[in-house]
Order: C-alpha cells, then sequence, then structure tokens
C-alpha cells in the first residue's frame, strides 16, 4: 500500500486540539489515572460474562456510569449497558464501545495472580482492558470539565465473541443513531481496524443409523466416520493466502462415555471459516459442502451396496459479510494523526479485522476499532495484561479521537 497520507485539515483540527487547556489536563490526568483503570478492570473481570449471560457485568458498568454523573444510564433489552454524556449543542453523536463477554464458562475461577506487571485473569485483558479505558476516558473529560460539541454515549456491549456473533453491536446500531463509532478491544496501541473481513460459523450434522459396534460392522455407513471423512477432506483444501483465506475445524461432537459399544447416530461438527476477499469466502464454503457430500458418499461405498449412506445437513450460525469504508474517512485520519503525534512513526491498518466496527460500518457510520493500551494475551485461562509504562495511551488517544 502506498504511504498512507492525512489531510491539511485533519492536521489543523487536531493541532489546535492539542494545544487547548483543557485537552492538555485532561491527557495529564489519564497517566494518573491509570491505577484505578486497573483496578476496576481486574473488578469487572471477576464478574463471570460469559456471551449471552453478561448482565451481572452490566450492572455494575451501569453502577460506575451512573457514579460518573453519565446520563440517561440504562440496560437496553438487548442487554448492553449505554450511559449519555451530554454535549451543548446539537453536534455529531459519537460512539465509545467496548464488548463485555468473554469467551470462559460461567463457573470458570476468576481469581487474578500477580506477577511482576502482569495480572493474570480470564477475561482481563479481552475486553474489560476496553470497558476499564472506557471508564477512564469519562473521568478524564469530567477532570477537565470539557464539553463536547455532541453527545458521546458510551455503551458496553454483550454477544460479541463466538456464537453472539456481533450482534450486542449489530443491535444496537439497529436502534439507535450514530455519526461516528468508536470501539476499544483489548491491549495495544497505534493499530487502526477500518475494515472487517467475511466470517462464517457452520454447524454440520451427519444422519446416520444407530446399532450395536458388533453386530452393525459392516452393515450400516458410520455416522462418526464420515464425519471424520469429511474433516480430512476438509482438511485438505486449500486456501488462499491472499486474500488470506482460513478454516478451522474447532469442535467435534458425538456418542457418549456410556455407548462405547454403539453406533452413534449423530455427529455435530462445527467449524469457522474467513477471508479477506467475500468471493473467496463463497468458493471455500462450496469447498467445505463438497468435502461434506464426498465423505458421505465414501463412507457407504465402503461397506458395499445395499448400505444406507449417513446424511447431513448444514445450519449457519453466524454470517458476517466483508465491512468496507474509505481508508480515508475523518475517522481513520484523525486516529493516524494522533498516534503519529503520540510517537507512533507508521500506525498499523489492518484491514481484516473481526470486531464490532464491523457492525458499525455496516450500518453506515464511519467507524474504527483500536487498542485500550498496554500489552497481553486472550482466550486463554492463563490470559494475562501488561500495563507496561503506557497503558494509559490507549484512553489518551480514544478521548483526543471522541
Amino acid at each position: 500500500m502506498e504511504k498512507y497520507t492525512v489531510s491539511e485539515k485533519i492536521k489543523s483540527a487536531h493541532s489546535a486540539l492539542r494545544d487547548a487547556p483543557a485537552v492538555k489536563s485532561a491527557m495529564e490526568f489519564l497517566i494518573s489515572d491509570q491505577a484505578q483503570r486497573l483496578e476496576e478492570q481486574v473488578a469487572l473481570a471477576k464478574i463471570p460474562a460469559p456471551t449471552f449471560h453478561e448482565q451481572d457485568r452490566a450492572k455494575a458498568v451501569c453502577e460506575y456510569f451512573t457514579k460518573l454523573g453519565l446520563t440517561d444510564v440504562h440496560t437496553d433489552r438487548f442487554g448492553n449497558a449505554i450511559g449519555t454524556r451530554k454535549g451543548k449543542s446539537n453536534g455529531p453523536r459519537v460512539l465509545l464501545e467496548a464488548h463485555m463477554d468473554t469467551v470462559f464458562p460461567i463457573d470458570t475461577v476468576l481469581e487474578p495472580k500477580y506477577e511482576g506487571s502482569r495480572i493474570y485473569l480470564p477475561g482481563v485483558n479481552d475486553n474489560c482492558s476496553g470497558c476499564a479505558a472506557l471508564l477512564s476516558i469519562i473521568r478524564g473529560l469530567n477532570h477537565a470539565n470539557i464539553e463536547t460539541e455532541g453527545d458521546l454515549v458510551f455503551v458496553t456491549t454483550v454477544e460479541e465473541e463466538g456464537k453472539g456473533a456481533l450482534g450486542g453491536m449489530r443491535k444496537l446500531m439497529s436502534e439507535n443513531k450514530f455519526d461516528a463509532s468508536i470501539s476499544l478491544d483489548s491491549a495495544g496501541f497505534g493499530n487502526i481496524s477500518y475494515q472487517g473481513q467475511a466470517i462464517r460459523n457452520a454447524v454440520i450434522t451427519f444422519h446416520g443409523q444407530d446399532g450395536h459396534a458388533a453386530g452393525s460392522f459392516g452393515k450400516v455407513a458410520n455416522a462418526m466416520n464420515a464425519a471424520a471423512r469429511a474433516v480430512a477432506n476438509i482438511a485438505d483444501i486449500e486456501v488462499p493466502s491472499e486474500p488470506r483465506t482460513i478454516f478451522c475445524v474447532s469442535n467435534f461432537h458425538a456418542g457418549t462415555d456410556e455407548a462405547i459399544n454403539a453406533v452413534a447416530p449423530e455427529v455435530v461438527v462445527k467449524m469457522n471459516y474467513r477471508s479477506l476477499e467475500q468471493a473467496e469466502l463463497e468458493k471455500l464454503h462450496e469447498k467445505i459442502l463438497a468435502a461434506v457430500e464426498k465423505a458421505c458418499v465414501d463412507e457407504a461405498a465402503r461397506w458395499g451396496d445395499g448400505v444406507q449412506r449417513v446424511t447431513w445437513d448444514c445450519e449457519i450460525i453466524a454470517d458476517l459479510r466483508m465491512s468496507e469504508q474509505n481508508i480515508h474517512n475523518p475517522i481513520i485520519e484523525s486516529l493516524y494523526e494522533i498516534f503519529q503525534n503520540m510517537g507512533v512513526e507508521e500506525p498499523v491498518l489492518r484491514s481484516g479485522a473481526a470486531c464490532n466496527m464491523m457492525m458499525a460500518v455496516e450500518a453506515g457510520v464511519q467507524a474504527i476499532c483500536t487498542g485500550a493500551g498496554g500489552s497481553g494475551t486472550m482466550h486463554s485461562l492463563d490470559e494475562y495484561y501488561d500495563p507496561g509504562e503506557h497503558a494509559y495511551q490507549g484512553p489518551q488517544a480514544a478521548m483526543l479521537l471522541a
């Protein structure tokens, strides 16, 4: 990609913004607020919030929003926690958002462990780092008595992960109007996600005859065998490196421990696949279905004439289409300029994101997703967040952008 450039209009606007005394005061406050931000980050992470079960964490967020003086604090009918910092006029309505659901079961042990500057705790990075950064931004604005032209709407969303498939954000956008959207998702600094990828989650169910392991041998096509053949076929599918296209068979379910000597009548295989080009995703989808069909045909052929073949069906449980926007939208140029002025020589522009930003772009709203500062890992029981020395830079950049 050719060297990215920022318009003089954006440069001038941000120069004036950075020089404003109130803005300088807020930026300095966010440095001193890092300790409280981390305290709240851990407190939120200790509240279980698997996808579809975020209500307790949402309640806690609403309590924080109320204490910070936001108005119209509530959870919407979808479970998103919402609060508004009113502007002084009819300026643009800007969304600042972080998802609050996690990938961990509701009974996961949530006790923090501290090693050096690292905090180990499932969900502490993805995405309690983003949620806590929102609270820090509100405190920074309040400390400096900054009045924005338009409303700033702070939201922690449900259903971003897994089967949620960005559903909380999609539902939020369906019933609200925003002029711009800023998503904070996990650690990192200097990265700008502005365009999503095509993503699909599929559940393929194989249906066969049950029976005794010995008595049915050679007489029935085994649904488990067919599913295994299908997975092997899928593993052999070749995909392009450009545009980057991937697939992952992530779940394989069948049978019970009690019926180890029985033929399972039903097998469920779940998978995720994605591409940076919609057309490539559709090609991959057809190849996957062909691989499944071939597996069922081959399993029946293995046992000879008269054997009833395994049947199958495919349910798509998430289907996210490519989300594209102009790479020179004001929100993108603005954050690029902010990062450069905060010492990032070449901010990273990411076009293959899988985050809530996609739902804003789908709704026709200019949007970005960026890191909340610091570093860390995610989706692991050993997940950690490390604030380092400059975790506050995440909230600083998002506040300036808003």
